[in-house]
């Protein structure tokens, strides 16, 4: 069974949870509270070195960091992925737009604000990350336009990766309202087949 290092509130746990269940793979959850420096505990860096969740443990001593590359590695031959050359590789520039020019804006908002609690102290931070993370919602919506889904017009780890927390946006402090096509792909992922939300715990209880 699969073993999940996680943060329960984390878009990027989330991702891997929700892959999972949708695939029915049975899996247990390992919660690491990173608010309490857990993630840099000697035994946590014998997990990870580089001190970040999620981790999956894959079978006893075999770890696989990374959320996006835990996506790719568990929807391989999966209806998840796709077959095509090109697809794929469309897939990975998605994977790699939601992390370099979509998460670090979006989810950082949303990790001071909502997790941290904390905007005072990162005003002007929060402030700078505005323009950035406007512009890729900007790029996701142009692109949900075209079709349903992000890839060959079906769901796959591609909408899984950049939903995570294009869904919680509102709470680093981005209006979703001028986006409509993102918002009519939000509900368009909710109603996918054994969908779960970032505080279900089904099928992962914690241990």
């Amino acid at each position: 069974m699969y073993r999940l290092y996680q943060f329960q509130s984390s878009g990027n746990c989330y991702k891997i949870r929700l892959l999972l269940t949708q695939l029915q793979l049975p899996f247990e959850c390992h919660e690491i509270d990173i608010l309490n420096g857990e993630s840099r505990t000697e035994a946590f860096l014998n997990i990870n070195p580089n001190g970040r969740i999620p981790v999956l443990e894959l079978a006893p001593g075999d770890y696989l960091s990374e959320s996006n590359a835990i996506l790719a590695y568990l929807a391989e031959d999966t209806p998840f992925n796709v077959s095509d050359r090109r697809s794929r590789a469309a897939v990975w520039q998605w994977l790699f737009f939601e992390q370099y020019s979509h998460e670090p804006y979006i989810a950082t908002s949303r990790f001071w604000r909502a997790i941290l609690k904390d905007s005072d102290t990162y005003r002007e931070a929060l402030q700078q990350k505005q323009a950035p993370g406007y512009a890729a919602l900007g790029v996701l919506d142009q692109a949900l336009k075209q079709s349903d889904f992000l890839v060959e017009n079906r769901y796959s780890i591609a909408d899984i990766a950049l939903f995570a927390y294009t869904h919680l946006a509102d709470e680093g402090g981005f209006d979703l309202a001028p986006f409509p096509h993102v918002l009519a792909w939000i509900e368009r992922v909710k109603a996918q087949p054994n969908y779960i939300s970032i505080l279900e715990e089904v099928g992962c209880p914690t241990v």
